[in-house]
């Protein structure tokens, strides 16, 4: 059963990067890149962070993939679950500090999705 936690939990982090990337990208990074206002460093720094989270969430399923092949080795999920459950939180301070509801950040609910998934595969386990 707990395997079946781990593969949701990279199914889920697949689903994470495609939005992130096919959705979030048009939304988000193309309008970054379009802005003259914000100072040079901080918008390609910014530009660099979204990248950052694609290439994480892109490994983060493959790791989830690996350790639902290798259920003896859940130190990744450990630590998967750990970084997801982190970046939800800091997804919403970030949105309740601008005044934002969290949950317009899909961030905040994708990340805590895959926590508890890893987190239920390893409790389980």
């Amino acid at each position: 059963m707990q395997i079946a936690f781990f593969w949701a939990a990279a199914v889920m982090s697949v689903f994470t990067f495609v939005v992130h990337t096919f959705i979030g990208g048009p939304r988000v990074a193309v309008p970054l890149l379009a802005n003259t206002d914000l100072p040079k460093a901080s918008k390609w720094l910014n530009y660099y962070c979204w990248h950052v989270t694609t290439l994480f969430t892109f490994a983060m399923g493959g790791a989830y993939a690996y350790v639902a092949l290798h259920p003896d080795r859940p130190e990744l999920v450990v630590f998967l679950t750990g970084v997801n459950a982190s970046l939800s939180l800091l997804s919403a301070a970030v949105a309740i500090k601008g005044k934002i509801n969290p949950f317009r950040f899909p961030s905040t609910s994708l990340f805590a999705i895959v926590a508890i998934l890893g987190l239920v595969g390893l409790s389980i386990g």
